[in-house]
């Protein structure tokens, strides 16, 4: 019964109060490569399909499940790649959605010897849709029954034309990039008012330590350090950890939050730690990682469960050439 009363809370705040939205998150953000950035598209052999699957927080019932699908292709002749990416992000037992379906495109530059730069762009459709019927408000629960009803929104979706742009900076070691979302603030309101998704911006990078593999073989074992730093309106968040691999297998541990901002407004100073385990070969990754809740909501959530599956293949036969991969890690 608490839990119920919590969801109705929940979406009881969501129509009493503007509504200020931030994007679905991935703790495999590595895992989501077009969704972290355009620079990433086509940053392949030749082609690659990506899937995704997150459930965030199980013990509330109906909240965030997230779903993501991509395809990317690199052209060798054009040292470009062109994808394409779906995301389906669903939340609350009115099942208030999130669609969003973009078509990518990036650039791969060799600055140096060893330097190399992929700016990219993303222009994209969004939808947000909610089934008002499903949800229960306080009026259906009073007993007296004299509390004013909800007014039901006017619109049961609305769409809107977004776009992006990132780019990507890394040697055979080193990675750095940053990437800007919602450019063009599509409209967020059911209800035909001026609310806009607030623009998104993301620093990520890293650095491979350790590295161990025969010359001109595939990396046998690596260790990276790696980091995401995100911030969308008045909200912060910062992902630290690392991933050691040793083939074929990945494991990886992460936390999220700011260890000495905990008094500093928009900064939350501790969220999660994740860990993860995954499987590679030369064509299949599989990727599993778990968030445990270790803010104020510990006892609440029920952590977050995230899987990812990564397939690479080639279609076409290119003379023998040197491919310079990014080191980040594909998890």
């Amino acid at each position: 019964m608490v839990k119920r009363f919590s969801v109705i809370f929940f979406w009881g705040m969501v129509f009493a109060t503007p509504f200020f939205a931030q994007d679905p998150q991935f703790s495999q953000f590595y895992a989501n490569p077009l969704y972290l950035g355009s620079a990433f598209t086509g940053a392949t052999e030749e082609n690659r399909i990506v899937m995704n699957y997150r459930n965030q927080w199980p013990a509330i019932p109906g909240v965030f499940t997230t779903y993501s699908f991509s395809f990317d292709k690199y052209f060798h002749n054009f040292n470009s790649g062109v994808g394409f990416l779906a995301l389906y992000d669903v939340a609350g037992s009115g099942h208030l959605s999130n669609l969003n379906l973009g078509l990518l495109y990036s650039y791969n530059i060799q600055v140096t010897e060893d330097i190399y730069v992929r700016p990219g762009i993303q222009v994209k459709y969004t939808q947000l849709s909610l089934d008002f019927y499903r949800l229960i408000f306080n009026d259906q629960l009073s007993p007296g029954g004299n509390t004013p009803p909800t007014e039901q929104p006017p619109f049961d979706n609305v769409g809107d034309i977004d776009a992006e742009t990132s780019v990507l900076a890394y040697t055979d070691k080193y990675w750095f990039g940053t990437s800007v979302d919602h450019l063009l603030r599509p409209k967020q309101s059911l209800y035909g008012d001026a609310g806009q998704l607030p623009v998104k911006v993301s620093v990520y990078g890293g650095a491979q330590v350790i590295r161990k593999g025969r010359l001109l073989k595939p990396i046998e074992e690596s260790l990276s350090l790696a980091f995401l730093f995100k911030s969308q309106g008045s909200f912060k968040q910062l992902d630290m950890g690392l991933y050691w691999y040793k083939s074929p297998l990945m494991f990886g541990f992460w936390y999220r939050g700011f260890p000495l901002f905990r008094e500093v407004k928009g900064y939350l100073d501790r969220d999660a730690m994740v860990i993860l385990v995954g499987y590679k070969n030369k064509q299949i990754h599989v990727g599993y990682s778990y968030d445990f809740t270790i803010s104020r909501l510990v006892m609440s959530t029920g952590g977050s469960h995230e899987i990812s599956f990564m397939y690479e293949f080639k279609t076409t036969q290119y003379k023998k050439r040197k491919i310079h991969a990014i080191p980040c890690p594909e998890f």
